[in-house]
C-alpha cells in the first residue's frame, strides 16, 4: 500500500465511508493517505458503482459512463498517485466528430467558431443569434428557470432543439423543460449572473485564468487501456487490509459523541465506533439511511429524486455491415427527430482495443426522461426497437456478431426545478448530525470527475472542526 500519513496519532480519526463508488473510494483513500482509520462500507460485492468494465473475447464493454474529461486537478492528481498515468488514453484525435440527428440525417456539430460558417447542422438565423449573444446584457434573475428557457433566452429555439436538447440527453439522459438552470449546470448560471453573455463571459474569464497564471484547462475525452473500471480496482487495492467491508448493509447510525455504526456482513451483526460519518452514497440508499435507536429517516425525501431508467446496447458488427466511416465520438438524436436511440456512441473508433480486428463497436443508449418505457425493454426487443435508427442513421446491416445489455432502473439524478429542496434536506441532516457529512453525485453533480471531487471535498470536511 502506498501512503503518505500526514496525522500524527493524537489528531488521528475513525471515519466510517459510506459507499464505494467513485466518490467514496477517492474519500478514503485521501483519508487513508492523510493518517486516519478508514473503514469503507460497500452494499455489493464489487467496488466502482455504476463504473463497470468488461473484457469478452476482445469487446470491451462499458456498462456505465463510457468515458470521462479530462483536466479536472483532483482527477489527474489522482490518477498519478494509484500508478494509472500510464494506462490513460486520450481519445482517437480522428474521432473528431459529434454528429447530431436533423432531418433524418447524422449531421457533424461545429467544432470551433470558424467550422459554425459552414455547418449545415444550424441555419443563417442560429449562426445570426449566437454572435448576436455576444451583446447580452448582465441580467439578475429573481429565480431559478428551466434548462431550456435559460439556453433559449440566449441562443433561441433552434439551438435548443439541435443542440441543448441532445447533449442534455447524452449527459443526463433528461429534458431541458425540467433541469434546473442554476443545479444541473452551475458555471454557466454564475457566469450569466456575472457577465450576461455567456460566449463572452467564457472568454473573460479564460482571460483571468491566463492573467492570474493559472495553468489552461484542458478538456478531452480519456479513458483506460482496461477500461473506466480500472480506476476504481486502483484505488479499492491501495486501501489497507481490512478497510474495505463489501456485501454490508448498514443498518443504523446513532449519532453522539461519536458515532456507532451498526451494519450486518456475512449473516452476522457488528458495531464500530467512529468520529465521522461520510456518506458518498446514490439519493435511493440516503433515503432509507436509518439514524438513532428509533429509525428515523433525515434523508427520506431524497427518494423523490427522479432517477430515469437507462438501458444500453453494446453492439459489434464486422466492419462491412456498417456503411458509416464512424469517424467521430458518436450521433446524439434529439426529440423533435422522434427516434428510440437517445444516441450511439462509436464505442471502438474512440479507444484501441474495443473490438477484435475487422470490427466495430457501438454503444446504444435509450430510455431517460424521453423514453423509459423503452429502456425497460428485454434485451431482445430492445434491438428490434433500436434496429431502424441504426440503419437509417448508421447504415447498419445484418444482426450483430456480439452484444451485450446493461440496464439501470434508476439511472441519474435529475437536477430538476426544485433541487434545491433537495440540497437543503441534505444540509439539514448536516447541522443536525454533528460529525456527518453527505456528498457525491446527489449533491455535486453526475460525471465521474465531479465525484472524484466530491470524494477530495468530503475527506477535507472530514478532517475540518465536527
Amino acid at each position: 500500500m502506498n501512503t503518505s500519513p500526514s496525522a500524527s496519532p493524537a489528531n488521528t480519526l475513525a471515519v466510517a465511508v459510506l459507499g464505494a463508488g467513485a466518490t467514496g473510494l477517492t474519500a478514503a483513500h485521501r483519508l487513508v493517505r492523510q493518517g486516519h482509520r478508514v473503514r469503507l462500507f460497500e452494499a455489493s460485492d464489487r467496488v466502482g458503482g455504476a463504473v463497470q468494465s468488461e473484457m469478452v473475447d476482445g469487446w470491451l464493454i462499458e456498462r456505465g459512463p463510457n468515458t470521462m474529461l479530462a483536466g479536472e486537478p483532483a482527477l489527474t492528481a489522482l490518477v498519478q498517485e494509484v500508478g494509472l498515468k500510464d494506462e490513460l488514453l486520450a481519445a482517437n484525435p480522428a474521432a473528431k466528430n459529434r454528429y447530431i440527428v436533423r432531418s433524418g440525417k447524422p449531421m457533424a456539430a461545429p467544432a470551433s467558431p470558424p467550422s459554425l460558417f459552414s455547418s449545415k447542422l444550424f441555419s443563417f438565423g442560429a449562426k445570426v443569434r449566437l454572435f448576436a449573444e455576444l451583446l447580452a446584457r448582465t441580467r439578475g434573475r429573481a429565480a431559478d428557470v428551466s434548462l431550456e428557457d435559460f439556453v433559449r433566452d440566449h441562443f433561441g429555439q433552434e439551438l435548443v432543439d439541435y443542440g441543448l436538447n441532445p447533449f442534455v440527453g447524452g449527459v443526463y439522459a433528461g429534458d431541458p423543460k425540467k433541469l434546473s438552470a442554476r443545479y444541473s449546470f452551475p458555471k454557466l448560471w454564475e457566469i450569466e449572473q456575472k457577465h450576461g453573455s455567456i460566449i463572452r463571459g467564457q472568454i473573460k474569464e479564460a482571460k483571468a485564468r491566463k492573467a492570474r497564471g493559472e495553468p489552461k484547462v484542458t478538456g478531452g475525452i480519456v479513458s483506460f487501456r482496461r477500461g473506466l473500471q480500472a480506476l476504481p480496482e486502483a484505488l479499492a487495492a491501495r486501501l489497507p487490509a481490512g478497510c474495505l467491508a463489501r456485501s454490508a448493509r448498514i443498518e443504523a447510525l446513532v449519532p453522539g459523541a461519536k458515532w456507532s455504526v451498526i451494519w450486518t456482513e456475512g449473516g452476522q451483526t457488528h458495531t464500530e465506533v467512529f468520529d465521522r460519518v461520510v456518506t458518498a452514497l446514490p439519493a435511493p440508499a440516503l433515503a432509507q439511511l436509518r439514524f438513532g435507536t428509533l429509525g428515523e429517516r433525515p434523508l427520506a425525501s431524497l427518494d423523490g429524486i427522479n432517477h430515469p431508467p437507462v438501458a444500453s446496447l453494446f453492439l459489434g458488427y464486422r466492419r462491412e455491415q456498417v456503411a458509416h466511416p464512424l469517424d467521430g465520438f458518436g450521433v446524439l438524436a434529439p426529440a423533435i427527430e422522434q427516434r428510440s436511440v437517445l444516441g450511439i456512441l462509436f464505442s471502438s473508433s474512440l479507444f484501441p482495443n474495443r473490438a477484435p480486428d475487422d470490427h466495430v463497436a457501438l454503444t446504444v443508449m435509450v430510455g431517460g426522461m424521453r423514453n423509459p418505457e423503452v429502456a425497460r425493454l428485454p434485451a431482445e426487443k430492445l434491438l428490434a426497437a433500436v434496429e431502424r435508427d441504426l440503419r437509417e442513421l448508421l447504415g447498419v446491416s445484418g444482426p450483430p456478431v456480439f452484444q451485450r445489455h446493461s440496464f439501470w432502473p434508476r439511472a441519474i439524478p435529475q437536477y430538476n426545478l426544485g433541487y434545491e429542496l433537495h440540497l437543503e434536506t441534505m444540509a439539514a441532516a448536516e447541522r443536525s448530525h454533528r460529525g456527518l457529512l453527505i456528498g457525491g453525485q446527489a449533491r455535486d453533480g453526475i460525471a465521474l470527475p465531479a465525484c472524484i471531487a466530491a470524494g477530495e471535498k468530503l475527506a477535507a470536511r472530514a478532517v475540518g472542526p465536527a
